[in-house]
């Protein structure tokens, strides 16, 4: 494993983590990827360390806290070998953010006894509106809980990369996390990295995977379970999300499966300006295969020049909304 500074936090972390969304179980509606089994996320957890992998990114909301509570758990005898993030504003998919200073600092101190710690490495908005990245007040939050010593850094996790552009435009974002991957390079291609890299800001990619679908392995036949938010997308967005996703694949010589997976991870490393890559992981095995991209190193110059090409030429996103 390889590992990278998050921007210019102090902090190092796997230059592959572990995203844990997907560890949280079935939460309201459709805003989860579906039932999970407790001791399979337990063993995905203590897999991944192992693996090398020791930058682990949750949220409140993820499960109603339970992923919050599982990494508590996996880590209560070897806090000082993890970096863990998390996130607020959203506490829960079914109540409205509020990103009240109050609300910050109430959901930090939950975020806290979950993850049975004293303090958590890196605390980001979730999610904020534009507006809300250009208020000062979550800034004065997120300060006095650095202050306090319960948090070490603070950034934003943000709908779309030009929300954090203009965001950086007005002060300094210690951390941004947005969705980067081969079917969505708006943080490329937008000069989000440019102006990051000016500031010396952190990058967590998120997606990188495309929500599973640059696996390669899912179909117009897959089926996915109850809860799982991709029940949600349309027939027109899965099946642009595919067909995507297997010319990409086939461009630049890699299989579906594993070698699929792995050739997406190398994509977004190949940018330096990237700290680490979340995919969400499940599984031991998926621990296992995630973390050894790493190794793998980044995809050769023509194969991101090659996808950066058809991301000019061609849209992965059916609407505006998809986009987010």
């Amino acid at each position: 494993m390889n590992y990278r500074a998050l921007g210019q936090t102090g902090i190092k972390v796997s230059e592959i983590g572990f995203g844990a969304w997907g560890i949280g179980g079935r939460t309201v509606n459709q805003t989860s990827y579906g039932d999970t089994d407790d001791r399979t996320s337990l063993a995905a957890l203590a897999r991944a360390l192992d693996s090398g992998i020791t930058f682990f990114d949750t949220s409140a909301a993820y499960g109603d806290g339970h992923s919050e509570s599982l990494i508590g758990r996996a880590f209560s005898g070897r806090r000082q070998q993890v970096v863990i993030a998390t996130k607020a504003g959203y506490d829960s998919w079914d109540r409205e953010p509020d990103f009240s200073a109050a609300a910050l600092v109430a959901s930090a101190d939950r975020s806290l006894r979950r993850l049975q710690t004293d303090t958590i490495d890196l605390l980001m908005l979730h999610s904020p509106s534009r507006n809300v990245l250009l208020q000062d007040e979550p800034r004065r939050a997120l300060d006095s809980l650095i202050d306090s010593g319960k948090i070490r850094s603070w950034g934003a996790s943000v709908k779309r990369p030009a929300d954090a552009l203009a965001a950086l435009r007005v002060g300094d974002i210690p951390v941004i996390q947005g969705n980067f991957n081969m079917m969505d390079v708006r943080a490329a291609s937008g000069g989000l990295f440019e102006e990051m890299h000016r500031r010396g800001s952190g990058f967590i990619a998120r997606t990188p995977l495309c929500f599973g679908f640059l696996s390669g392995t899912i179909t117009r036949d897959t089926v996915f379970p109850a809860g799982d938010h991709r029940r949600g997308w349309s027939a027109a967005q899965l099946a642009a999300w595919i067909d995507g996703a297997n010319h990409l694949l086939a461009m630049i010589g890699s299989a579906p499966g594993v070698a699929g997976v792995q050739a997406a991870l190398r994509f977004c490393l190949s940018f330096p300006d990237v700290s680490s890559v979340i995919p969400g992981i499940m599984t031991p095995i998926e621990a296992d295969q995630n973390a050894a991209a790493s190794a793998c190193g980044p995809l050769l110059q023509v194969a991101v020049d090659a996808v950066l090409e058809i991301n000019r030429a061609r849209q992965f996103f059916v609407s505006a909304e998809t986009a987010n």
